[in-house]
């Protein structure tokens, strides 16, 4: 990109051919995303200014985002933000990048807890990562109380900073530490308490993330992937150590491996009663749910 003048359309057209040529999957949206983080207009309002001239400092700063995407950095860590259901959530390098399926899992939990009477509900989300899941439940629950936690620093910071910029963080409590260990120690008085226990675990067999695509194994943490030689590992652990939390009745959802769904179902079958899994958007067994006997 040289210094003449450039438009809205000229940025648009020569990204998309740019990235297509480096085989960047949607070029397209790569290159409406990256302008309109550069240019802080709306993807609807690029293609209403479509002569509209870019600055100096709009062009560098969508060069460098250009640059980044061609490289294979997922877009989400290029622009910071990713949006999930009704919020836009900050992502950023190091922490692991909220997928669309993933709303499935809130839709479980408000199908429970919509059935059930009491409304101020205690939910727990645990490997929260960005937030993404215990914001959305906070956020469209007002009266809903969410305790969150990661063992991630970096993700957990993430998670504090939008629950902040989203004003939710009088109800949504960000903790450090290993699942349900950091609320063990910070609110054992919740023993027996809890409504609901919700998350999107690492769930990746072991042998498979040497396989994962090149812009999530080189560039999204390994801490929010690997779950073991069967992908299971800890999902058995929130498995086993959610029953002494959950109130009789409440409701245990993680989101799995498809092809590891079935035998969650089995295993959690022991400890959980109405085990059964559901579909994400296109048909994929992605969550296993249960409640407590």
């Amino acid at each position: 990109m040289t210094d003449r003048v450039w438009t809205v359309r000229d940025a648009l057209e020569w990204t998309m051919d740019y990235l297509g040529g480096k085989r960047i999957d949607q070029p397209r949206l790569s290159a409406e995303w990256l302008l309109s983080a550069a240019t802080n207009l709306s993807r609807v309002e690029l293609y209403t200014q479509f002569d509209r001239p870019l600055s100096a400092d709009e062009r560098a700063t969508f060069r460098g985002g250009v640059k980044r995407r061609a490289a294979g950095e997922p877009l989400q860590y290029v622009t910071g933000e990713m949006p999930f259901r009704h919020l836009v959530l900050q992502v950023r390098p190091g922490v692991f990048i909220p997928r669309p399926e993933t709303e499935v899992l809130v839709d479980v939990a408000l199908d429970h807890l919509g059935s059930r009477s009491g409304t101020d509900p205690l939910i727990v989300d645990l490997c929260t990562g960005s937030g993404a899941v215990g914001l959305s439940m906070a956020h469209e629950l007002p009266a809903a109380r969410v305790i969150a936690t990661e063992l991630s620093s970096e993700a957990a910071a993430v998670a504090r900073d939008n629950a902040i910029r989203l004003g939710l963080d009088e109800r949504f409590e960000i903790l450090e530490g290993d699942l349900l260990e950091p609320i063990r120690s910070s609110h054992p008085d919740l023993l027996g308490r809890v409504d609901v226990v919700l998350s999107n675990p690492p769930y990746i067999p072991s042998d498979d993330v040497p396989e994962l695509p090149v812009d999530v194994l080189g560039f999204e943490p390994h801490l929010a992937l690997d779950g073991g030689p069967d992908g299971l590992d800890v999902a058995r652990r929130i498995g086993a150590e959610a029953l002494e939390w959950l109130v009789p009745g409440g409701l245990i959802a993680m989101e799995l491996d498809e092809g590891r769904v079935e035998s969650a179902v089995k295993e959690l079958g022991q400890w959980y009663e109405g085990v059964r899994s559901v579909s994400d958007l296109v048909g994929r067994k992605r969550i296993v749910m249960g409640t407590r006997r």
